[in-house]
């Protein structure tokens, strides 16, 4: 009896308390769950153009028993191989493996599908999967990113909403028997997935396709070794458009090299150089230790404590002139002074301001947060090269953050690249609104700066930015290498340009890097015309009034017009040539035709720029032809490599750094083939700062 009741208790004991959690247990015995992964939600532009979608594509895969229960395992394994052009042993293998369920291909082609699909075949089955498709190719690359065959994002976009996008995923169950085999006519049940939400971009089809037009021009013309550009609207943060060179198909992502994938404009820092003059002068107008009119004099250098810094152009010094002007000619001596009048403790106030030394927390991957010299070890040099670009390494983003600040009334805002997520059905989720940081300067101090590097491009070393019918202002930026193991390379250069347009209502800042490009490197050659570009198609797509009357732009002298090519003309034609053009000319030598010139043909002058004509004395009664020696002074050995190689002479280099000496004297008639040899500061002697247009 007693047994009786323990066995009633028992009974009640499983059968309605531990009921439920026998049966689940029972059921995952007897089923074994396969993820379908969802479709992956959209990724639009502002406007709504898909960047990113997902497309239906057929997945096969086999339930072993049932082939095997057919009888036709080599007539089937046959059929497969020749549709799916796999191997007939490895699908041999695959459909008969001993277990319930194995996925035969995945993502096949829609013809093989429906080949495969009309064979019917005993065993053998398919299920939709998404696939993540790129359909503008490599636009856009480094910012979407791309997803993996498993639909997961991998990088870019894709990895860091991967959550929002990727939905839920569905399952295939396949049921075994008590002693966990598979059973031929087994139970085999589909959940189906829930497609993700889908984000919208800040970036703008249309504006990303100018600025990766530029790129591809530049990266032909100048043949450097990355190039990339960044557009930004200062008064929101949101990006209309990224993009780095070389690029990469998301479609084919596997096809390139992982370090192709990298984004550089937000994982690498590096010394910007005569770009980050805008956060010198920005801090220093705002706490009132320099005003426009200020004079300063510049003897080619300046001396901090036993360290020397050089100017770019310290063969030909800019001399006396006012802080204006310093900033219109990018003078290293007149920033240096600047930033230690300023001192360490207001400096690095307005460098942690504007977001230096820490990341920007933009939606994307591998952000680095750059690299300061610690105040509390920072010395006068220090400081002084700060001052102007070099020491502290920043990211593209974190500049170009700071100069929207500058342009923005002081207020930094945090940069965006997704402000809106919508569900499948595009009801809206979420919006993200612009986020303000901070306020780093006065708006008097803002309007101020804009106003001065309005000049920059007007008057100084950004005269190339210039675009006509629109107030824009910038600044150019030429730094050296950084060589592994320490110091600063001679022969590699980054040219940028940083700058803003309308200046008196900002639309759209820019930051063009073109990291070391062959042959003139100086930021205002290489970098300032692709900003004109992209900033002059933008504004007209933007729809931007046009501010200035193109015949107010004649009587101010700031059209812009294109060289001609000189080389061998007489020199009164080359003259009536110049004139016409409202362009002056300098003429070396005492020959009668044009031999060689600077800029190069097809380069952009504002009216009134000048030309450099090389003059060359023909052969005569058994003289050889003789060129004037060009002027070196100043010149980085690239710069004067291809000067020389212009006008058929041999170079000999003396030292490293930049020309301080040569022979024979500028002017003088030489011989075709001659050797002019250049005596150039070593940089150990010297802080050999060349950071300037």
């Amino acid at each position: 009896m007693s047994l009786l009741f323990i066995l009633s208790l028992r009974l009640i004991w499983v059968q309605f308390i531990m009921g439920q959690e026998l049966q689940q247990k029972a059921f995952d015995a007897r089923f074994r769950n396969v993820e379908v992964k969802a479709k992956r939600g959209v990724i639009y532009d502002a406007k709504g153009k898909p960047l990113a979608i997902s497309v239906s594509t057929d997945s096969f895969y086999a339930i072993p028993a049932q082939v095997r229960k057919a009888n036709k395992v080599d007539e089937t394994a046959a059929k497969i191989s020749q549709i799916l052009g796999m191997d007939q042993a490895k699908v041999k293998e695959l459909i008969t493996k001993r277990q319930a369920f194995v996925w035969i291909q995945r993502h096949v082609p829609d013809e093989k599908a429906k080949a495969l699909k009309a064979l019917n075949l005993e065993g053998i089955n398919f299920v939709e999967e998404p696939e993540r498709f790129y359909p503008k190719g490599p636009l856009a690359a480094h910012v979407l990113g791309f997803a993996g065959i498993d639909n997961q994002g991998l990088n870019g976009i894709e990895i860091t909403y991967d959550k929002i996008l990727s939905g839920m995923p569905g399952t295939i169950m396949v049921e075994y028997d008590a002693k966990g085999q598979e059973i031929p006519d087994a139970l085999h049940k589909y959940v189906p997935p829930q497609d993700g939400n889908s984000i919208y971009l800040t970036i703008d089809e249309t504006i990303q396709y100018i600025v990766e037009r530029e790129l591809d021009a530049t990266m032909k013309l100048r043949n450097p070794k990355r190039a990339g550009a960044i557009v930004m609207d200062p008064k929101t943060g949101r990006i209309l458009a990224m993009a780095a060179r070389p690029a990469f198909e998301p479609n084919k992502y596997k096809e390139y090299d992982a370090s192709v994938w990298r984004n550089f404009l937000i994982s690498d820092a590096y010394e910007p150089g005569s770009t980050f003059k805008t956060v010198t002068a920005a801090g220093a107008l705002d706490e009132g230790v320099v005003k426009p009119t200020d004079r300063f004099y510049d003897p080619g250098f300046i001396k901090v404590g036993k360290e020397t810094v050089n100017c770019w152009r310290r063969g030909r010094p800019h001399g006396s002139q006012s802080f204006v002007e310093g900033v219109q000619n990018s003078c290293n001596p007149v920033f240096v002074t600047v930033g230690l009048r300023e001192g360490k403790d207001v400096f690095y106030r307005y460098l942690y301001g504007f977001g230096f030394g820490k990341k920007t927390n933009i939606e994307l991957p591998g952000e680095a947060t750059g690299i300061l010299v610690p105040k509390e070890r920072a010395k006068d040099i220090d400081l002084a090269t700060m001052s102007i670009g070099q020491a502290n390494a920043v990211t593209p983003i974190q500049l170009i953050t700071a100069f929207a600040a500058i342009s923005n009334d002081g207020w930094l805002m945090k940069p965006q690249l997704v402000k809106e997520i919508r569900d499948k059905d595009g009801n809206l989720v979420k919006t993200i609104e612009p986020e303000k940081v901070r306020q780093v300067i006065s708006p008097e101090t803002s309007r101020m700066l804009l106003e001065i590097l309005e000049t920059v491009v007007s008057q100084g070393t950004g005269k190339n930015a210039y675009i006509e019918g629109y107030r824009a202002g910038g600044k150019t930026g030429t730094a050296q290498k950084i060589i592994p193991g320490g110091g600063y390379s001679s022969t590699e250069f980054i040219g940028s340009f940083m700058g803003v347009a309308p200046v008196n209502d900002p639309r759209v800042v820019v930051l063009v890097i073109v990291d070391s490009p062959q042959g003139i490197y100086y930021g205002g050659q290489v970098a300032a015309p692709v900003f004109k570009n992209i900033v002059r198609d933008t504004l007209r797509y933007l729809q931007v009034p046009v501010q200035v009357e193109p015949e107010k732009l004649t009587q101010n002298n700031q059209k812009t017009v294109r060289v001609p090519n000189l080389t061998g003309m007489e020199i009164k034609e080359a003259r009536n040539s110049l004139e016409k053009l409202k362009l002056k000319l300098d003429i070396y030598g005492d020959g009668t035709k044009v031999k060689a010139q600077l800029p190069l043909p097809g380069s952009e002058l504002p009216e009134g720029g000048k030309v450099i004509l090389y003059t060359s004395v023909p052969a005569h009664q058994g003289q050889p032809e003789t060129v004037a020696v060009p002027d070196l002074t100043g010149k980085n050995l690239a710069e004067a490599k291809e000067i020389v190689k212009l006008l058929n002479f041999n170079l000999e280099v003396q030292g490293s750094g930049v020309v301080i000496r040569q022979e024979p004297e500028p002017g003088m008639q030489i011989a075709i083939g001659s050797t002019i040899t250049v005596v150039m500061e070593p940089q150990s002697q010297t802080t050999i700062v060349p950071a300037g247009p």
